[in-house]
């Protein structure tokens, strides 16, 4: 490894790395991100390389980012042609080798099925799942192997940083990235462009920051992570290029610890990169210096607020502190210091070799590029979706995303994570974007997606939220700890069937209160789960108050089940099934004969419903 010691040297380099390529060569992508590693990716991979060279094939094996459709994991592409498999096994390692790599057969039952028209799909861009995408920071992910610097360099990487050194002053950069429109992925959406500037402005000089945010802790969300894993370059190349522009020396990586193949792979990368020259002294010969570190963050949620995460990193308690001073004024240390999370900092490279002009015709007038969402909850296709600004939720849900499992209604989805909110069926068709989002009650946040079905309980979900954030709040702020808690004991009553009319209009005054009061974005988004289903959903809570019912059958105070005597005579013949597992024997009778359900025994859990297979138990 010969260390880069000027432009020229770049450019030899990817010369002799293009080199050793064929680009025609058969060559197995198999992902080998955090989820596919759930699926057994590392034992199928071994296997491959193992057989194809007992096989003597002449094909590549590459270990790859993740490739986004994560519910189908271990999913692998068979470049140049783009063959897709999914769910493959070890034992199907054999069978691939010697139908599709010697002799080009597909292998029909590795194929995927679209779930509504039942075709089978050869081709990675023919997968519905991917045509809506518009994937520019996250589709390299599949071809390139994370922990070679070699691969990055091959898709043209740090050939934005070489622009903006050999090109482009620091304000010039600035103003690029300002034209461009990009807005911080983190959930704030400021604009990128005009931090740096503020960061850069106010330094006088001196020493200033940077920091790459991955303290990712909405629940479901895994966006920052699968993009840290799988494409650490992109990530340094970015950052790199905000530093030149800012005057930065230092700069963290700041990932929570239950991230190890994120830690992993951006250690790796850091570390290649020092090797040719790409950080450290002098780089490419420029005189301009910059080096990165990384620190693991212990996972408490609130450290992803940007004073909370300097906190950290300091060595104290990751608590947030009150704005202004704005860290870009007074930071880490004291200092300026400019944070940006992974997703904003991998556009960068994107924004400086494409030029803002390219990069502010995707997406709306006030939202620019795209957006990656993880896409989880009762749909179809799980996984991570990069779409462009704009795009419908029907879209996301439906023509991505497959639709709802089992034919049921969609209910509802939260976006913006445990602080957003949760739009109803009704805004489906409503363009996603910054502004579009904030209107309906909830938010971009970083890029959470959770959909919910018919059997949802929105007062349930408000719930579940509430918890979360009390539990997460860090309690300085009185509104927060207290509020949070109160808003959460109130919930709770509803769900139990004590709940009172009074008690909606105190939960509304005391979300008010929380949003207004409190310090950080922690207490100031609170309250949107509360506000956004009281204001789509208030017949649900009148249900759990007047009626004392559930109509989505999730609060067990307020459910009661039965078995429907004529099915379970004349369909199920009395089959005894929902008797024969129920752990407190509350179900009673005969074969033959219609089966009944002890009120005082039944503790609710469901097992007779889920047994049953002549839908004979239902709820009320």
């Amino acid at each position: 490894m010969r260390k880069i010691k000027n432009f020229e040297d770049l450019e030899k380099l990817r010369k002799r790395i293009m080199n050793k390529r064929n680009s025609l060569k058969q060559t197995i992508t198999i992902c080998n991100g955090t989820g596919c590693h759930a699926y057994g990716c590392e034992k199928v991979t071994e296997a491959f390389k193992e057989r194809a060279k007992e096989m003597n094939l002449d094909v590549d094996i590459r270990a790859t980012g993740c490739h986004g459709f994560c519910e189908r994991g271990p999913i692998l592409v068979i470049q140049p042609d783009g063959v897709f498999y999914q769910r493959v096994k070890s034992e199907d390692v054999d069978e691939i080798l010697s139908k599709t790599i010697k002799n080009k057969e597909i292998v029909e039952h590795l194929l995927y099925e679209d779930p509504l028209t039942k075709e089978k799909i050869i081709y990675d861009d023919k997968v519905p799942f991917y045509q809506k995408q518009k994937r520019i920071i996250f589709g390299n992910n599949g071809f390139i192997d994370p922990t070679k610097i070699e691969d990055y360099i091959a898709i043209n990487g740090y050939e934005a940083f070489k622009k903006a050194l050999q090109m482009m002053n620091q304000d010039e950069i600035i103003e690029e990235i300002k034209k461009s429109g990009l807005r911080g992925r983190g959930g704030a959406g400021f604009l990128t462009g005009k931090k740096w500037e503020i960061c850069k402005k106010n330094s006088n000089g001196n020493t200033k920051y940077l920091i790459c945010n991955c303290d990712e802790g909405d629940p479901g969300a895994y966006m920052d992570r699968s993009l840290l894993e799988g494409n650490p370059h992109s990530v340094i190349e970015g950052m790199l290029i905000g530093a030149y522009a800012i005057g930065a020396k230092e700069g963290f990586i700041y990932v929570r610890h239950e991230y190890p193949l994120a830690v992993k792979n951006a250690t790796l990368a850091i570390a290649q990169a020092k090797k040719y020259g790409f950080l450290g002294e002098s780089i490419m010969g420029t005189g301009f210096n910059f080096d990165i570190k990384i620190v693991r963050g212990a996972g408490a949620f609130v450290s992803g607020e940007e004073t909370a995460l300097i906190s950290s990193i300091e060595g104290r308690i990751g608590e947030p502190r009150q704005r202004p001073p704005y860290p870009a004024i007074k930071g880490l240390w004291g200092k300026p210091t400019n944070i940006n999370n992974v997703e904003t900092w991998a556009n960068v490279p994107f924004i400086i070799i494409n030029g803002s002009n390219w990069y502010s015709k995707i997406g709306t007038e006030t939202s620019k590029g795209t957006k990656i969402f993880s896409l989880v909850g009762k749909i179809n296709n799980t996984g991570l979706v990069e779409v462009p600004m704009g795009i419908t939720l029907q879209e996301i849900i439906y023509d991505i995303g497959g639709g709802i499992p089992g034919g049921k209604k969609f209910k509802a989805v939260q976006t913006g994570g445990p602080s957003g909110g949760c739009i109803p069926s009704e805004l489906l068709n409503l363009p996603i974007d910054f502004e579009k989002l904030t209107e309906a009650g909830s938010m971009m946040g970083s890029g959470g997606m959770i959909v919910m079905d018919e059997n949802t309980c929105m007062v349930d979900v408000a719930k579940y939220f509430m918890n979360f954030l009390r539990d997460e709040s860090c309690g300085k702020c009185l509104s927060c700890r207290e509020g949070t808690q109160r808003m959460w004991e109130i919930l709770d009553k509803i769900t139990e069937g004590k709940g009172t009319e009074e008690d909606l209009e105190l939960l509304e005054e005391l979300s008010e209160i929380v949003k207004d009061a409190s310090m950080c974005g922690l207490g100031q988004t609170a309250p949107n789960p509360v506000l956004s289903t009281l204001r789509y959903f208030r017949e649900e809570y009148q249900a759990h108050i007047i009626d004392k019912k559930c109509p989505a059958g999730v609060c067990k105070p307020l459910i009661r089940y039965y078995i429907d005597k004529d099915i379970c005579v004349l369909q199920g013949h009395g089959c005894g099934v929902c008797q024969r597992n129920c752990p407190e024997e509350a179900i009673s009778g005969e074969k033959k004969v219609a089966h009944e359900i002890d009120r005082l025994k039944c503790i609710k859990c469901g097992i007779c419903m889920e047994v049953c297979k002549f839908d004979a138990v239902y709820i009320e």
